[in-house]
């Protein structure tokens, strides 16, 4: 049997506060495998669904819609439409911050003047949707 991670050690090792943990588990996305002491025990691969879960959050994915596919099976339809609908919101974030990043790397060495009325930043300005 694994070694068994103190709630402490999770939480440093994963950056998510011991009481971020403790929602967690009583939302069902993770689950404590033991007791230290009084103090909650969890699986080393329990970090590894706390990275997911905190990527998806990161990309907008609320923690209902977590739970959901981490309980997935190949059949749910109904989930596989939602995940591709989300791809595509991601897909078009990262092109959105793309864009950004490569307007903030041009403005960084730009010398036009005003800055605001170089072309090129106007071009990628005017290619950022609105919303």
């Amino acid at each position: 049997m694994d070694t068994l991670l103190d709630i402490g050690e999770v939480a440093r090792r994963s950056g998510l506060a011991a009481s971020a943990l403790r929602f967690y588990e009583r939302k069902g996305l993770i689950q404590a495998d033991g007791r230290n002491g009084l103090r909650r025990a969890y699986r080393p691969e329990t970090l590894e669904r706390l990275a997911l879960i905190t990527c998806a959050r990161d990309a907008g994915f609320t923690l209902s819609e977590i739970a959901a596919f981490l309980r997935a099976r190949p059949s749910d339809t109904r989930l596989r439409e939602h995940l591709a609908a989300k791809e595509r919101e991601v897909d078009a974030r990262v092109a959105q911050l793309t864009r950004l990043r490569d307007s903030l790397r041009h403005a960084a060495v730009c010398e036009h003047d005003p800055l605001v009325e170089c072309p090129e930043f106007k071009r990628a300005v005017r290619s950022v949707p609105e919303g």
